[in-house]
Formats: C-alpha cells, sequence, structure tokens
C-alpha cells in the first residue's frame, strides 16, 4: 500500500488546514483497531477515521459511517476521557515519517489547560495510535509492545515515547542531482532511489523510472548518462510537485468488468492503465478504502458461503464413493440368483455335508458343469435358498445403490455449478440471490434474515450484443438460469452450456432469421468465459433450440437435460471477450 512519507505528509497537511481550531465532540471505537471522531470545524462537522489495521492503516476524513458496539471498548472510553471538548491545535508530519501527530489542547483533571498529542503510526504490521502527554510519556496506545516484542522501542502506558529509529536515507528535500550523478549502486534503478530517499514507496520508485522512460528492474550501475539525467530530472520534479503542493490525487484500478483499486498516490501514476482522479487527498482515501472495505465484506461473504459448499461437496463425494463401492461389491448378484437356480433344479441329486456342489448350468451353451460352495451343516434345500436370499439382498442393496448414485451425482453437479456462479459474482446482489438459492434447498438453515435478502431486489441477466447485432443473455445464478431458460427464452432461440463443466445458461434471441455462425460461436465465448474452464483452452459448447431444453420434474435450480445439439469447441481469450463486452456497452 503507497502510504509512504511523501503521501503521509501530503494528507497531513490537508488535515492540518481543515482541522486546525476545530473541537473534538464524539470518539467512537467500531473496530478493534480503528477509532473514529466526530469533529466540529467552523464550516461543518467531520469524521475522521483513524485506523491501525496491519492490512489498510490510515487517516482521514470520510463520508461513511460505521457501526459502532454497544459498549465502547477500554481504548475509547479512555479516549473519550482524555480528548472529548479538545480542540486540535494543529495536525503534522515530521521529517516524511509514516507519522502524523494530532495536536490537541484540552483540560487536565485538575482543570489546567493543558496539549496532548495524538501519534498516529502508519507502518504496516507496527501501526499503531498513541496518546501522549505533553511531556512525550505515554498515556495508552490500542496496540500495546512490550520488551518481549519489541526491546528497543516499547509502546506501554508510563514509558516515554521514542521515535522509531532513523533511516539512513536523505529526504526530497535534500536531494542534490549533482550528488546522485555521482551515486554508484549495485541495485536496480528503482531500489536504488528506494534505498537512498526517504518517503518514497516501491510504487512512486516505478513511478519515477516509467516517466524517464527507464526499466525499473534495470541495473543502476548499467545506466547511461542521459538515463541518469532523465532520472534526476523526474526526481527532482517530484520535489517540486512537493514544494508547490501541485499534487494530482489519483486512484489506479485493474482492468475488466469490475474494476478494483490496486494503489493511489498523490502523484498521477502514467505507469497504470487506467486512474480516476480527485480534488483532494481526503476524498481519495475515502473512495480507496470504502471500496476496500466493500471488496473485502464481499470476499468474506463469498468465503463463507465457499465453506458451505465445500462441506456439502466433500459430503457428496465421499457418499458418491461410498455408494460405487457398494454397486461394484454386488456385481456378483447374478451368480448369487444362479447358484441358487441350479441347486434347486438338481436338488434331488445332492446330499447333506457336501463342501462343493457339481452341478450341470443349463443356462450355459456348452451346458457345462459349475462348482458351488455349499454350508456343509446346511442341506441342499438350505443351501439354495441362503443363495436366493444372498441374491435379493445384493439386488435390493444394487438398486439403492444405484438410485443413490444417479441422486448424489445429480447434487454434486448442480453444487459443482453454484461453486462456480459464486466464483463469478460481483455484487452483493448476486451473492444475496446465491444465498437464497441455498436456503431454499436446506443448504443454510432458514432464518430472519432471509426476508431482508428477498427485500434487497432481484439481479438482472448479462446482456451482451453479438457482432451481428443480436442479445445475448448469460445467467447469473440457477434461479436466473432457470428464468432465462424456462421463461424468457421463446422455443427458436439457441441455449448454449459448456458440455458436463459447470456454467452459466447462455441464451441468444432470436429476433429475425437464422442466427449466423458469428453470433453462435461469441455466444459460445461467453458460455466459456462464465464457466469453470474460464481459464482452458478448446473448451466444448454445447448449443441447442431451447424447444429441445427441459427440466425433470424435482430437479435442482438450473439442472436442464437437452437433446439435438451441436458442440462447439472454444477459447476464451481475454481480447475476444473484451470485444464483445464492448458491444454490450454499445448496445
Amino acid at each position: 500500500m503507497p502510504f509512504d512519507g511523501i503521501f503521509t505528509n501530503c494528507i497531513a497537511s490537508e488535515l492540518d488546514q481543515r482541522l486546525t481550531g476545530a473541537g473534538i465532540e464524539r470518539i467512537y471505537q467500531p473496530e478493534k483497531d480503528e477509532i473514529n471522531m466526530q469533529i466540529r470545524t467552523q464550516k461543518e462537522r467531520v469524521r475522521l477515521v483513524i485506523s491501525a489495521n496491519s492490512a489498510y492503516p490510515r487517516i482521514h476524513i470520510t463520508d461513511h459511517n460505521k457501526k459502532n458496539p454497544e459498549n465502547a471498548p477500554m481504548f475509547c472510553m479512555f479516549l473519550r476521557k482524555h480528548l472529548l471538548g479538545g480542540r486540535i491545535l494543529s495536525v503534522s508530519c515530521d521529517d516524511y515519517e509514516r507519522i502524523i501527530v494530532l495536536h490537541i489542547s484540552t483540560i487536565d483533571e485538575m482543570g489546567d489547560s493543558t496539549v496532548k498529542k495524538l501519534i498516529v503510526e502508519i507502518m504496516g504490521k507496527r501501526s499503531n495510535i498513541i496518546l501522549v502527554n505533553k511531556d512525550d510519556i505515554i498515556l495508552d496506545a490500542i496496540k500495546h509492545v512490550d520488551e518481549e516484542v519489541n526491546r528497543v522501542r516499547e509502546i506501554m502506558p508510563a514509558r516515554p515515547y521514542q521515535m522509531p529509529p532513523p533511516q539512513d536515507k536523505i529526504t526530497i528535500n535534500q536531494f542534490h542531482p549533482e550528488v546522485f550523478q555521482m551515486l554508484e549502486s549495485d541495485l536496480t534503478c528503482e531500489k536504488t532511489i528506494l534505498e537512498h530517499l526517504k518517503g518514497f514507496s516501491p510504487i512512486l520508485c516505478k513511478e519515477v523510472c516509467f516517466r524517464a522512460g527507464i526499466d525499473p528492474k534495470k541495473p543502476f550501475s548499467s545506466l547511461m548518462p542521459l538515463e541518469k539525467s532523465n532520472l534526476i530530472l523526474q526526481i527532482d520534479t517530484i520535489r517540486k510537485i512537493i514544494e508547490t503542493t501541485q499534487y494530482t490525487y489519483c486512484i489506479a484500478y485493474t482492468p475488466g468488468e469490475i474494476p478494483a483499486p490496486v494503489d493511489f498516490h498523490c502523484f498521477l501514476l502514467t505507469q497504470m492503465a487506467t486512474v480516476r482522479e480527485f480534488g483532494s487527498a481526503n476524498a481519495m482515501l475515502d473512495e480507496y478504502f470504502l471500496s476496500k472495505d466493500n471488496s473485502n465484506r464481499l470476499e468474506q461473504r463469498k468465503s463463507h458461503l465457499k465453506k458451505i459448499l465445500h462441506n456439502n461437496l466433500t459430503r457428496c463425494e465421499k457418499k458418491l464413493s461410498l455408494y460405487e463401492e457398494q454397486i461394484r461389491e454386488t456385481a456378483d448378484r447374478e451368480t448369487l440368483r444362479l447358484y441358487g437356480e441350479l441347486l434347486t433344479a438338481n436338488i434331488y441329486t445332492l446330499k447333506t455335508g457336501t463342501k462343493v456342489a457339481l452341478v450341470q448350468d443349463y443356462y450355459a451353451e456348452d451346458e457345462r458343469y459349475v462348482e458351488i460352495p455349499m454350508d456343509e451343516n446346511k442341506s441342499p434345500q438350505q443351501n439354495a435358498q441362503s443363495y436366493y436370499k444372498k441374491y435379493q439382498k445384493a439386488k435390493s442393496k444394487y438398486e439403492y445403490s444405484i438410485r443413490q448414485v444417479e441422486e448424489t451425482s445429480a447434487e454434486l453437479e448442480y453444487l459443482q455449478s453454484v461453486d462456480q456462479l459464486l466464483d463469478d459474482s460481483t455484487d452483493d446482489m448476486i451473492i444475496n440471490e446465491i444465498q437464497l438459492e441455498l436456503i431454499d434447498n436446506g443448504y443454510i438453515k432458514e432464518t430472519k434474515s432471509k426476508k431482508k435478502l428477498k427485500n434487497q431486489g432481484e439481479s438482472k441477466p448479462h446482456r451482451y450484443y453479438s457482432s451481428d447485432g443480436l442479445r445475448i443473455y448469460v445467467g447469473k445464478n440457477n434461479t436466473q438460469n432457470d428464468q432465462l431458460t424456462l421463461k424468457t427464452a421463446q422455443s427458436n432461440d439457441i441455449w448454449l452450456h459448456t458440455q458436463k463443466i459447470p456454467g452459466s445458461h447462455v441464451i441468444i434471441k432470436k429476433d429475425y432469421g437464422e442466427i449466423p455462425e458469428s453470433t453462435i460461436y461469441e455466444a459460445a465465448m461467453l458460455a466459456a468465459y462464465h464457466s469453470k474452464a474460464k481459464q482452458s483452452g478448446n473448451v466444448p459448447v454445447d448449443y441447442t433450440r431451447v424447444k429441445y431444453v427441459n427440466k425433470p420434474r424435482g430437479a435442482k435450480p438450473g439442472m436442464v437435460i437437452y437433446t439435438d445439439y451441436k458442440t462447439m469447441h472454444v477459447t476464451p481469450d481475454h481480447k475476444s471477450i473484451e470485444k464483445i463486452k464492448e458491444n454490450r456497452e454499445k448496445g
């Protein structure tokens, strides 16, 4: 995460401008490592979020509220005692450290005015929120660090606050082109900048190299004089932007249908293909971390449903294996019946006490003799009845196992389809519908939340347009698959699905004439892309008219049978899919 020293200095400056002179009205602790403050400035009320989360430490103004626990945690109560009613004197960041200090004027227990500092350390796993008094003695911290964890720097009440050990680097303000021109380094260009300039993150080092037209991985020692000059020029440009505060706040996103934020900075990230600019550092951070929170929450919900699916898939696989083994065990059932019949046919030629009966097999073409094991303690009649009973038991076991294999295979196929659709899901609404489907089919216990899930609306299937202008629909879940195939589609529309591979139902609407082969090919690409085989090559996709697709009675959502089909093999590549998506956007 690019919350480096330079950006920390930038956000501190912006917070200083907005919060100096503001009063602290309320303090909350919605997470174990996060504090929210309601602050009143002369113009507005704002909410300041301060997080010491190991993955996403931060400090910024937010427009979004979080649900708070009914009982405030101890650290929250402690901050309320010391800071409520206090006034922010300034917000500072010294020497491009990833540390922001809120200087707060408060009234102590004796009624005297005093200054306390709320120190926010944005350092990954070592991030912390620390309250110190005017003498820099720690009053408390959201994370305690004793000598067993860190002998050099304890973060405990009553201990003096110490800054982290200094880095052997120069700040951007101390940067001199002549010195850098003479620099010798065996590291790569990006690592050289990272090792020598304080406050630079890896993303900013890469950006400098990119702007200079240099491969970040290129050894610094191999740079030509012109390349080194270009690198120095770009570093100096960064210095001038910092001096003039002419920042460009931006978030970089991943390419694709659902862009995800990957980086941010106060400099335009020209190395990234997709960026969005913002008017302030606070607005940018609020959007970035809201997206991250939503993404994490979505992944947590998917993970929860994945666990349920995994447990049921494992159960089905074990059950299937058990009944397949029972089918193998009963493979000789007809031999048991034959022995019973042959013993009955030869009953008067057999004697009690015989260990093996040698009888003629009248069913064999050559009427050969067969040896039948006997229980010498039973009569021939009793031995025959014993074989009949074993046969009936094996037959019943076989028939029951066959039914169980069919039912379990169908259930396994269904669960695999839900698992694939869950992989493909990109928003809360789709996950809600998948969760409802699992509730309705008994995989999740029904709770009061079911009504709430239903009231959150219904998603719509993906809608694309082929290069021939025909509509192509793709289901996002099994309920939608049923709706598309069995209700929305007309009998002469084309239905597509990956062959014996979990995936979405795809429908080509037959608006007029015959459907071109090119449209069928594009729809097959979408069927492969929205399936478990999206990363595979030469994927078989079956297609037929909708009138040849039927749903068996009692079948689970999304499960159908079809006839009169053809098969097309496609490889879903990124460029082809993006081209089809462009047609969707035009449509």
